[in-house]
């Protein structure tokens, strides 16, 4: 056959580069980056190539399978819907609509047709047992942005293509390129960065990709950048270098609260020398543009909230908030802010059955899934539906979890692999592949460091016998008893393209999915641009600098003094994998492991351990064992483990997954262990001891 070069896309992770993928009949023969995408100027990474490897995966399930004890067995899509939407209406029935459990994994927002149609069967479920991966993630980020910004997807973006001073705490977008702020091919933008005469400080107790390219990087105890950037922004109040925005309220309050968490203070606890965090502050304070960016390293730890707030208080108080170089919003071609789409959230409205724990905008943390599964009495889940989600690595306490969903009366699972979290499951329905369907990226559109828009249509056609996941929630709600209202119905009946096609047609360009269709390399909407208090939505059209919720929280941070001797791990992320996903590809797993526990060798002598040892790493929740690698990368005081890994268990059906070594970090995670003001599952930070084996 005659090969032909289309354009697609790479959703794997945040960056959402552009593809041009050449095809000979049903088979990838090669991906390359898009130069003409506005965004990603022709990045890309080794995940994006390796997508060939994910469409001709033969582990890749392309039908629907049903588990008879521990064996698989195909069925038809008839057979696998009714089973699955009876058994859930059944337990409904029987035990009411909290006995049934939703959990979406991070893949759903990476696909069109599962971020469209995904929330809105779950909400037909009726169940107040909802959980996702956001609960080990970005809640803390979101409950800032709620409470300071009146949304909690009103999420401020670093200006980097434009700013001159670039601060980062526990991020990592060398190997992320970007994650809450969607930034493909970072080198190049750094490099355009420092050409400009910019800097780069990173704080991190790791010295990671990013931190190696850096100006400055400097160890930070985890858990202490709060303490550390309330410092920074004691310092810009009391040098009188503060340049507070006209539409900002509550700085005398901000001010009477941090006002004991001193350089020196901060300098004692995190690490950090007192006179770098003046300096520091100072410079950022008086950059001709700055901008100061944070990630999961600050919102998986015990004061996520705490930290998450720090950072949009220095970038405020230093006249960095929406301007450009600084901290700006983005104004994406479907805007579920403005028209309503995206609900703003709360926080508390309802408290877990067995642990008491609140609520953010209707889910409850992962943390408490187990408890909610394994505690009996009414209410207590029966039935679980997963959607796109691994939760036996990536939620905390995962062993737990492991036992957990084996003793359901029933689960099911959309998902096209049989992985740790889905061999519970009686049914899982596989929705078609990446190439095999339309993509409009309406999250990551909305984080992204320029405005652009771009429609990709699918490579393949799907086959006869294969579902989209929309497909798989349509046919799912016509057999789920009680049915839901008309609105509900009418939002699962129409198309994803149908939906982003009203959303860019009511959207602040006007713009189509035919004129996207014209034009398939994207369209370049330009810069970010100013746009408060306009963008603002709170009832006043003005900040709260200083939330009750979250002075409230500062006690518990002045409670946080380090313990002497005190070892604490922090995960790690890598750029050949995303969490728990890509460990089935040859291309990606091959080369040098990336599993060890990484540790310092002065720590790892007072161990009495070598390099290449196998150790066992305890928490007060579990233990694992795993060869430990001496590096000077980590400061002393803090090992780490990459998330995502752990593929040992029996009963999956990833062949290269099985050679994969490593283990679950969240095997010694403590699900008991949360930042209080979010209810976030701490990931980072956690107390353990290494001993060898």
């Amino acid at each position: 056959m005659t090969a032909s070069e289309r354009y697609s896309v790479c959703n794997l992770c945040e960056a959402v580069c552009g593809l041009r993928v050449r095809v000979e009949g049903e088979h990838v023969v090669s991906i390359k980056g898009l130069e003409e995408d506005p965004l990603s100027h022709g990045h890309i990474c080794p995940k994006g190539v390796a997508l060939t490897d994910l469409h001709h995966d033969p582990d890749r399930l392309r039908r629907p399978v049903r588990r008879v004890g521990d064996e698989w067995h195909e069925v038809g899509w008839d057979e696998a819907f009714d089973l699955v939407a009876g058994e859930l209406s059944r337990i409904r029935a029987e035990h009411g609509p909290d006995a049934v459990g939703a959990y979406l994994g991070n893949p759903v927002t990476h696909s069109l047709g599962a971020m469209t149609h995904a929330p809105a069967f779950v909400d037909l479920l009726r169940t107040g047992n909802k959980y996702s991966a956001g609960s080990a993630d970005t809640w803390p980020a979101q409950l800032v942005a709620l409470l300071m910004y009146g949304h909690q997807w009103l999420l401020p973006i670093p200006d980097v293509d434009r700013t001159h001073y670039l601060l980062v705490f526990g991020a990592n977008p060398i190997a992320s390129n970007g994650s809450l702020m969607t930034a493909p091919g970072f080198p190049r933008r750094l490099r355009e960065m420092r050409g400009r005469g910019g800097k780069l400080v990173v704080f991190d107790p790791r010295r990671t990709e990013t931190a190696k390219v850096a100006d400055e990087h400097h160890f930070i105890r985890p858990s202490a950048d709060a303490a550390v950037l309330l410092a920074m922004v004691n310092v810009v109040l009391e040098e009188g270098l503060a340049t507070l925005p006209a539409y900002a309220d509550g700085l005398d309050e901000v001010r009477r609260g941090i006002a004991d968490l001193t350089p020196a203070l901060a300098a004692r606890w995190s690490g950090v020398d007192e006179a770098v965090i003046r300096r520091v502050a100072r410079e950022f304070a008086m950059a001709k543009s700055a901008t100061c960016y944070s990630r999961t390293g600050l919102s998986t730890q015990r004061y996520g909230a705490l930290a998450h707030w720090a950072v949009q208080l220095l970038n405020i108080v230093t006249g960095n908030l929406d301007r450009p170089g600084g901290l700006m919003f983005t104004r994406p071609a479907v805007d579920g802010i403005d028209s309503g789409t995206l609900k703003p959230g709360y926080i508390g409205s309802r408290r877990s059955r067995v642990r008491g724990l609140p609520d953010f905008s209707g889910e409850f943390t992962v943390a408490t899934l187990a408890d909610e599964i394994e505690t009996p009495g009414p209410g207590q889940i029966r039935a679980l539906l997963t959607v796109a989600g691994n939760p036996a690595l990536s939620a905390p306490g995962g062993h737990r979890l492991n036992r957990a969903l084996a003793g359901l009366e029933f689960m099911a699972a959309i998902d096209f692999y049989v992985n740790e979290t889905t061999r519970h499951a009686h049914v899982i329905l596989p929705p078609t592949g990446h190439f095999e369907r339309d993509h409009y990226d309406v999250l990551f559109n909305a984080l992204a460091v320029r405005n652009t828009a771009r429609f990709s249509p699918a490579l393949f056609p799907r086959s006869a016998d294969a579902r989209h996941e929309w497909q798989i929630f349509q046919e799912l709600a016509k057999r789920y008893r009680p049915r839901g209202t008309m609105k509900e119905r009418l939002m699962l009946s129409l198309s994803p393209n149908r939906l982003i096609d009203l959303g860019l047609r009511v959207g602040p360009y006007r713009l189509s999915l035919r004129k996207l269709r014209r034009n398939p390399a994207g369209i370049d909407l330009g810069p970010l641009s100013p746009a408060l208090p306009g963008r603002l939505h709170t009832p006043d059209k003005r900040i709260d600098l200083g939330p009750r919720e979250l002075l409230d929280d500062l006690p518990r941070l002045r409670d946080s003094a380090p313990e002497d001797g005190e070892l604490l791990l922090i995960g790690r992320r890598h750029l050949r994998d995303n969490n728990s996903w890509m460990h089935n590809s040859g291309r990606l797993t091959k080369g040098v492991p990336r599993h060890h526990l990484l540790v310092n060798p002065a720590d790892l002598a007072a161990f009495g351990l070598n390099d290449g040892d196998t150790a066992y790493v305890r928490s007060r929740s579990g233990a694992v064992m795993v060869e430990v690698k001496a590096t000077d990368e980590m400061m002393r005081g803090v090992v780490s483990l990459p998330h995502g890994y752990g593929h040992q268990h029996p009963g999956t059906r990833m062949t290269i997954a099985s050679a994969v070594p490593g283990v679950s970090a969240n095997d010694v995670t403590d699900p008991a262990v949360l930042d209080d003001a979010s209810a976030t599952a701490v990931l980072n930070g956690v107390p353990v001891r290494i001993e060898p084996v």
